[in-house]
Order: structure tokens, then C-alpha cells, then sequence
């Protein structure tokens, strides 16, 4: 069952302000943990996890930033 616009725009900000920086510091944790590696495979490392948050995530945030499209339609609707 898909969520709403509503439901997706509450879950957007959920994640954006508790799951990412929870997510920041449990990577830089798992990181600290590895043995120490050359500097360009540190920066590999750091650009995967950077990206590998947003995969799993990314129907909640699609079309977010957009009007509702469940809203009803006025005269001045740029819409339509």
C-alpha cells in the first residue's frame, strides 16, 4: 500500500532529523572500527556510505517537494 503525500511528507522530516544524524554516527562509528586505510579508500568508504543511506529511502521522498496532488484544485492552480 503506497503512502500518502501526507504520510510521506511527515516520514520525510522523521528521517531527515532523527534517522540521518543517528545514520552519520553509526557510520563514522563502523569507520573508527576499521583498520586504518590508505587515504583514498577512506574517501571511497566515506562517499558509499554517504550515498547508501538515500537507496532504500528514496520513494519517501519522491515528489515531496512538489504541491499535493490530493489537495483539491482551485481556479488559480498553477496545476491545471
Amino acid at each position: 500500500m503506497p503512502l500518502s503525500y501526507t504520510a510521506r511528507r511527515r516520514w520525510s522530516l522523521v528521517i531527515l532529523l532523527i534517522g540521518l544524524p543517528a545514520y552519520v554516527v553509526a557510520a563514522v562509528s563502523l569507520i573508527a572500527v576499521l583498520p586504518a586505510l590508505p587515504g583514498w579508500a577512506t574517501l571511497l568508504v566515506y562517499v558509499f556510505v554517504g550515498f547508501a543511506w538515500m537507496l532504500p529511502l528514496k520513494f519517501v521522498f519522491l515528489g515531496i517537494g512538489q504541491a499535493d496532488p490530493d489537495a483539491p484544485r482551485t481556479q488559480d492552480d498553477p496545476r491545471g
